[in-house]
């Protein structure tokens, strides 16, 4: 790995943790751990009161990333006015599949989440483990274009509850 592609993050950043989502950088700082000097990210998810600590030169295997693109916020939006697209598989196996995309960190694909999980308020209601994927999916995204538009989350709520209502019509 390269000296330069240490320098790629810095405190202050927003960046975005697979499995977690939205955080912050809040620090650099080094660790001894076994003998050996390691350099971290300190990260901190302030929703979820949590600092995670990654290796620098692990960040990127990790899946940390910079926030999304404004274009690929625009292509995340677009993909929630699609037609929900909802497998005849089990639900087991589709839980599986909607928890590994939001897990992913990719915003396309947990647009993808939230547009097949979506329910309008006349259509049948939801299974609790539904709900909970939905929520998380809706969650991650609305983070996620917040910190990209500078915006609160309330406004990026508004503007996907906008999308996702109208797509309905």
């Amino acid at each position: 790995m390269t000296k330069t592609k240490k320098s790629e993050f810095r405190p202050d950043d927003f960046v975005v943790y697979p499995a977690h989502g939205v955080g912050k950088i809040v620090s650099i700082e080094e660790q001894e751990v076994a003998g050996f000097k390691l350099e971290l990210f300190v990260i901190s998810f302030e929703k979820d009161k949590m600092t995670l600590r990654v290796p620098t030169n692990k960040a990127t295997e990790a899946g940390l990333r910079a926030l999304s693109s404004a274009d690929t916020v625009a292509h995340a939006l677009k993909t929630l006015k699609g037609k929900a697209k909802v497998k005849k598989a089990m639900w087991s196996r589709r839980a599986q599949e909607y928890e590994q995309k939001i897990n992913s960190g990719d915003l396309i694909a947990i647009a993808e989440v939230v547009r097949d999980l979506h329910r309008a308020d006349d259509q049948r209601e939801q299974s609790y483990s539904e709900r909970q994927l939905y929520e998380a999916a809706l969650e991650r995204l609305t983070r996620e274009i917040a910190a990209v538009s500078g915006n609160d989350e309330k406004a990026a709520a508004k503007e996907i509850d906008e999308v996702l209502v109208g797509r309905a019509a």
